[in-house]
């Protein structure tokens, strides 16, 4: 069974548009986690504009599944990192006029910076992820950097259109998959998955887990955290959409 991690990033960005105590991103971790989801992930950004630092320590102490930290190599976020150890930590590039993270680490191209990051989070019994394109280029510089796991990017597929486009975009996550196990990596994946693009990523061999947060916040605006997490994890198992794909 492919684990779900649930992002809760866009809950604290609706909290922080008013500088607000609410909605509690850890509440929302609680109702995701009593709705079947399996870890629950955050991105700490340098300039803080959704997560904030305590959300990262009381979500150490309240989160009953596996925690996982979206994280720049920044040596201040770095720091936090090694004083909360989080099961998990996902090193990604970070940029501050960015709306969200666009694209993969360079790996190959920074390992004199990402190679000392990973570890020293291994050194503190952290395990590590990078999140990167679908390349077998980068899945080796990855391994090299001593990694234990890999997040490919999924914006490329979930943003094609058109059968063929979404089919290549199928491919290079298949191969990429195929080549980054055979590394003896851990393979998860995430970003701009839904509850009608999902089913496609999850029958890749390979896959261990996903990683998926405004999908499901959006949902749950409607219906709840609890049901919108149950929803997705259906729709990963199940063969029927469980919403309708706006139309285009």
């Amino acid at each position: 069974m492919i684990r779900l991690g649930v992002n809760v990033d866009h809950v604290a960005t609706v909290r922080q548009a008013r500088r607000a105590n609410e909605p509690d991103p850890v509440a929302a971790a609680v109702l995701a986690t009593l709705g079947g989801a399996d870890g629950i992930t955050v991105h700490l950004r340098e300039d803080r504009r959704h997560i904030q630092d305590r959300d990262v320590y009381v979500l150490r102490e309240t989160v009953t599944t596996r925690l996982n930290l979206e994280m720049a190599t920044a040596d201040e976020i770095l720091a936090i990192a090694l004083k909360v150890k989080p099961d998990e930590a996902t090193l990604v590039p970070e940029k501050r006029q960015e709306l969200t993270t666009e694209g993969g680490l360079d790996v190959a191209g920074n390992a004199a910076t990402v190679r000392p990051a990973v570890g020293r989070l291994k050194a503190a019994g952290i395990h590590v992820s990078l999140f990167i394109d679908p390349d077998p280029g980068q899945a080796d510089a990855s391994r090299a950097a001593g990694a234990d796991a890999v997040e490919f990017q999924t914006a490329s597929y979930s943003e094609a259109v058109g059968a063929d486009a979404v089919g290549r975009e199928l491919e290079k996550l298949r191969a990429a998959t195929a080549h980054a196990v055979g590394l003896g990596l851990h393979v998860h994946m995430g970003h701009g998955l839904n509850y009608w693009n999902v089913q496609p990523v999850v029958r890749i061999a390979g896959v261990e887990e996903l990683n998926i947060g405004h999908s499901i916040v959006s949902r749950a605006v409607l219906v709840g955290m609890e049901r919108a997490v149950r929803e997705m994890k259906a729709a990963m198992t199940e063969h029927y959409p469980l919403v309708k794909k706006p139309a285009t």
